[in-house]
């Protein structure tokens, strides 16, 4: 049976491209393409699959409904991740994660996600304006071939 580690390997493959799926209010899927990494809780360092998102779709329906699905593919070969998401970000503050921590977090789900960076103080700037937030999953099942 796969496991998170088998997730990280495939995703890798295909530079953390992966398309999660939430709930709608009308009980409908809506999905999107993300960069998602595995990387440590940042309450328990136990591993979860996490992205940075902002804007109001995905957001919101995690907000409502914080079931998520996220799969990894590449050619055939193929792992899903299902759970219930987090959200830690300017808009869904968490009383264990000041900003120093939200900034680092930020960070380290990009490069989770295969991101690099020239200019890490730009990067952070962007976060802020965009009022980018982590999205972490903690997994519930995890299949795939």
């Amino acid at each position: 049976m796969p496991d998170l580690d088998a997730f990280a390997e495939l995703s890798r493959k295909v530079n953390g491209l992966v398309v999660v799926s939430t709930l709608r209010a009308d009980a409908t899927i809506q999905s999107s393409l993300v960069n998602a990494g595995v990387t440590a809780s940042p309450f328990d360092d136990q591993p979860v699959l996490a992205f940075v998102t902002y804007g109001q779709v995905k957001l919101a329906h995690l907000r409502a409904r914080p079931q998520i699905t996220a799969t990894a593919r590449d050619g055939w070969r193929w792992c899903t991740v299902e759970g219930h998401a987090a959200l830690i970000g300017p808009d869904d503050p968490h009383r264990d994660v000041n900003d120093e921590r939200l900034r680092l977090l930020l960070r380290e789900i990009f490069v989770a996600a295969g991101g690099s960076h020239d200019n890490w103080d730009e990067y952070d700037r962007t976060m802020i304006e965009q009022r980018r937030a982590a999205v972490l999953i903690t997994p519930s099942r995890v299949y795939g071939n």
